[in-house]
């Protein structure tokens, strides 16, 4: 099997930077225009200093309100799905009582039989009870 590439890999991240970069360098880009027109209209010279520590904090601005809310929101919602919360999560009884019917639908001569055989496979490694379901 051929591996992919990095680029195929991981292209959600790659475009994600590339929005992400086209943003930022746009928002310096028009902020510049913005701040130019600014200063010509209280007749003072455009200098790129004042005009740098504005961007940042403009910047730093959007970031704190924006940027990080959405990382929580990402990033706290992947956390507590992976955490899982007690209404999210699925019993083992109850999933191994589908698990069993599937079985059972599939192969309805030898349903019992795998079953059976799972689980004398996994009895005695402290896993639960077979059919603690029933």
């Amino acid at each position: 099997m051929a591996r992919s590439s990095i680029w195929r890999s991981y292209s959600y991240a790659w475009i994600t930077l590339g929005f992400f970069i086209i943003s930022l360098v746009g928002h310096w880009l028009f902020g510049w225009f913005a701040y130019v027109n600014e200063q010509q209209s209280h007749g003072e010279a455009a200098t790129f200093g004042p005009y740098v520590v504005e961007m940042m904090r403009d910047t730093l601005e959007n970031w704190q309100s924006e940027f990080l809310q959405l990382l929580w929101q990402v990033g706290g919602l992947a956390f507590l799905l992976f955490l899982g919360s007690p209404q999210s999560k699925e019993g083992n009884d109850r999933l191994e009582a589908k698990v069993d019917e599937l079985l059972r639908h599939l192969d309805p001569e030898r349903g019992d039989a795998i079953i059976r055989e799972i689980d004398d496979r996994y009895s005695g490694r402290h896993t639960d009870e077979p059919h603690a379901h029933r």
